[in-house]
Formats: structure tokens, C-alpha cells, sequence
């Protein structure tokens, strides 16, 4: 559903950058939400608020990544099935 009618924003568009990482005061400069007539700004923050605990789970990930626990796996690449394209 649309969020900002000015700058015609969703609330999908909004959700998926407080997915990664965003909070309302970049999003409001990234995607112009709640910058002409403000009337959007309640159900911004709720979005934002809504997808709060999403980048926690994104820097927990990123960790793992770094310390390589992520990439142990039993399986040699030559035993791992091939994915159709």
C-alpha cells in the first residue's frame, strides 16, 4: 500500500530498506518520505519499527561470514547436486 502519497512510496519499498539496516531519518533521505507534507510519518516509523529486529539477524550472519563457521560444510563441492538454471 502506498505510505507517502507525495513521493509515492509503499510500504513494502519502506520495509525493505529498514531490512537492511535503515533507520527512519535515512530512509526519510534516501527515499523522501515525510519530507513535503508530513501526514506519513507515523506509519513510516511504524513500518521501520516493525522490521527493527531484521538487521540484528543481518549483522549475526555477517559475523559468522567473517569467522568462516558459515562456510564449514561436510560436503566437497564435487558431491554437492548441481541447480538447474
Amino acid at each position: 500500500m502506498i505510505v507517502c502519497v507525495c513521493r509515492r512510496v509503499s510500504d513494502r519499498e519502506i520495509a525493505r530498506h529498514a531490512r537492511a539496516g535503515m533507520g527512519f531519518e535515512d530512509i526519510q533521505f534516501e527515499l523522501g518520505v515525510a519530507t513535503q507534507c508530513g501526514q506519513c510519518e507515523g506509519c513510516v516509523r511504524d513500518v521501520v519499527a516493525q522490521c527493527g529486529t531484521c538487521p540484528t539477524a543481518n549483522i549475526k550472519l555477517a559475523s559468522n561470514l567473517l569467522e568462516g563457521s558459515a562456510w564449514q560444510t561436510s560436503h566437497s563441492v564435487s558431491q554437492l547436486p548441481l541447480q538447474h538454471l
